[in-house]
């Protein structure tokens, strides 16, 4: 309830209602109104979302909040208004056109069940735009998209609601005299109600289809569909089951900063590419790889690039690091490159054909790379793979680029493997860096 009490939740401040002389709209928005000032909901905590569409000029009428946006996502922004602030009202006006491009959100809406209000001002085409057909013309219908009269079946907006989970639904005409009861029963409802109020648009739809206020009644009839309270039912509203589920989330993961603790020898930003084959943990060594530098007191960045699929095709995970802030973090031109598959071969073959001189290609001796002016280095990566055990091909060939690169001590990998490993696989992963500086120191 609010302080003080509002004769009506309208404003003239704009002039009229920009509706066309006839329009349903009108009705619609004066019944609104009524509803309101019946329930005398504080206006500061009532919020009135619109999206494009004539209906969607109204809620500068309105002395309350209101939040105009894109076709079709009004319910999207009613709901992070709900979400964010459980306390407000939150009335949603909607064409039917809206209904139509925001399909998916009303499906949604309905399925979440958030305490939203959804009015829709359904008068079977696009007002704003010349007259369209929409998803609600019926058929037979006269526009001037379907001048030969519409062949396609109306949507029952009630029914899809009602399937897709609304606990609330109605189905009326604006000329109703008890509109505004019904809106406020909507508004009540604990949970996502629908209130499909079909109207005339005498600016295109009428004189197309010589429709009047006698025909609109039977049209619901005709239709098929039935009228009044289509669903009423009871379940578990959104907004409170979210943030009861949230209170039992898990306890997050203690995520210590990574303070510098080593030393580093780079005086400028360096580029590292290192390039295998899913399954590997290339990623997981890069990763490894780019802590070991942030606790070697260097800034770093990293860039995975990977297929949709599991354990098959490349991986390839680009490295800067840094001494100073990282402004660009693309690589260019590496610095040091690693491959340890043909999978990262294939992937990169471009990239190593172009390389330039300054770049230290660290690659496995059983692979044949394309002619580059890369300086070469032939480890032998595999093998040393299969003495340490799966997974640490990457550790060894990162191993081996510390060793000979001296960017940071390998002991910093080492720290970095200690405190983001599993324990199971700690020692696994030290050795095989220790394999990798051993290859590098031979």
């Amino acid at each position: 309830m609010t302080d003080q009490y509002h004769e009506t939740y309208m404003t003239d401040a704009l002039g009229p209602l920009p509706c066309c002389p006839g329009c349903g709209h009108e009705r619609i928005l004066k019944d609104l109104d009524s509803a309101l000032t019946k329930m005398q909901i504080d206006p500061r905590k009532l919020v009135i979302v619109t999206d494009i569409g004539c209906i969607g000029l109204a809620d500068r009428y309105f002395k309350a909040n209101s939040f105009h946006g894109l076709h079709g996502r009004s319910l999207t922004y009613a709901t992070g208004l709900k979400l964010a602030n459980p306390e407000l009202t939150v009335v949603v006006l909607m064409g039917d056109g809206g209904c139509g491009i925001g399909g998916a959100h009303l499906l949604s809406a309905a399925r979440r069940n958030l305490d939203i209000t959804l009015i829709i001002a359904n008068n079977f085409n696009y007002g704003m735009t010349g007259g369209q057909h929409s998803v609600t013309t019926p058929i037979g219908g006269l526009t001037p998209t379907t001048p030969g009269g519409n062949v396609e079946r109306a949507i029952d907006i009630c029914a899809i609601g009602a399937g897709a989970g609304a606990t609330w639904a109605y189905r009326g005409i604006s000329y109703d005299k008890d509109l505004d009861e019904r809106i406020i029963e909507g508004i009540k409802h604990p949970g996502f109600s629908i209130l499909d109020i079909w109207e005339l648009c005498t600016a295109y739809y009428m004189p197309r289809n010589e429709y009047n206020k006698k025909e609109l009644y039977k049209l619901i009839e005709t239709s098929g569909l039935n009228s009044g309270l289509i669903v009423q039912s009871e379940r578990g509203e959104f907004g409170a089951m979210y943030r009861e589920s949230a209170g039992n989330l898990p306890p997050a993961k203690d995520i210590s900063a990574l303070e510098p603790v080593f030393g580093h020898k780079l005086k400028e930003q360096t580029g590292v590419v290192i390039a295998g084959s899913a399954g590997e943990k290339i990623r997981s060594a890069a990763s490894l790889f780019s802590r070991a530098g942030i606790m070697s007191n260097l800034h770093a960045t990293q860039k995975d690039d990977y297929p949709i699929t599991v354990m098959t095709g490349h991986s390839v995970s680009e490295i800067n690091l840094s001494p100073v802030t990282i402004e660009y973090t693309a690589i260019d031109s590496p610095d040091y490159f690693v491959i340890v598959s043909e999978d990262g071969l294939k992937k990169t073959a471009a990239l190593v054909a172009s390389l330039g001189s300054t770049t230290h290609l660290i690659v496995d001796e059983g692979l044949q790379i394309p002619d580059t002016a890369a300086t070469i280095e032939r480890l032998p990566l595999v093998r040393s793979a299969k003495k340490a055990g799966q997974f640490t091909i990457g550790l060894i060939a990162l191993g081996a680029l510390i060793e000979r690169s001296e960017i940071y001590p390998t002991e910093a990998l080492r720290e970095s493997v200690r405190r983001h490993q599993k324990p199971g696989i700690v020692e696994t992963n030290l050795r095989a860096i220790d394999l990798g500086s051993e290859l590098a120191a031979d």
